[in-house]
């Protein structure tokens, strides 16, 4: 990911282009928003619905080991370790042993977890689909404006 210093201090910006910026910002901060709300709807802290959604979308040829959900979630192993602590308390979570090496845990979704998971799941999809057309809508005008330059 490239720095904000190693950009040149001369780029300037269209006005229009700062507000396709600002437009696409709104859009994917209230999906996000909606999100966030339905995962307190069912009793989870937002960030505990995103580890369940990672462990329950990571592809086949991965672990679902705490590093590699940090990783997924960008977050400090430290602080998966407490989601994953506070979902397993409320059953939505288990570890189990790696089998090769018996220090690194397993993050499985229970039953439970999965219902979870699904009906905020289904909600996003749905919202997607109302919210689709504008936050594609905004991303090409940031695409046009930036290719033309």
């Amino acid at each position: 990911m490239p720095s904000l210093q190693s950009r040149k201090a001369s780029a300037a910006f269209s006005q229009a282009e700062y507000e396709s910026l600002a437009e696409f910002r709104y859009h994917l901060a209230r999906f996000l928003r909606r999100r966030k709300d339905a995962a307190r709807a069912e009793g989870l802290q937002p960030q505990q619905y995103e580890l369940l959604l990672a462990v329950s979308g990571l592809p086949k040829d991965k672990q679902p080991t705490i590093k590699e959900i940090a990783a997924q979630l960008c977050l400090e192993h430290h602080t998966v370790v407490e989601l994953a602590d506070r979902l397993e308390k409320q059953g939505l979570l288990v570890r189990h042993s790696f089998p090769l090496d018996k220090r690194v845990a397993l993050l499985h979704v229970t039953r439970s977890g999965q219902g979870v998971v699904g009906r905020i799941a289904g909600f996003s999809f749905t919202q997607l689909r109302d919210e689709a057309p504008l936050l594609i809508m905004s991303l090409r005008r940031i695409l046009e404006r930036r290719t033309r330059r």
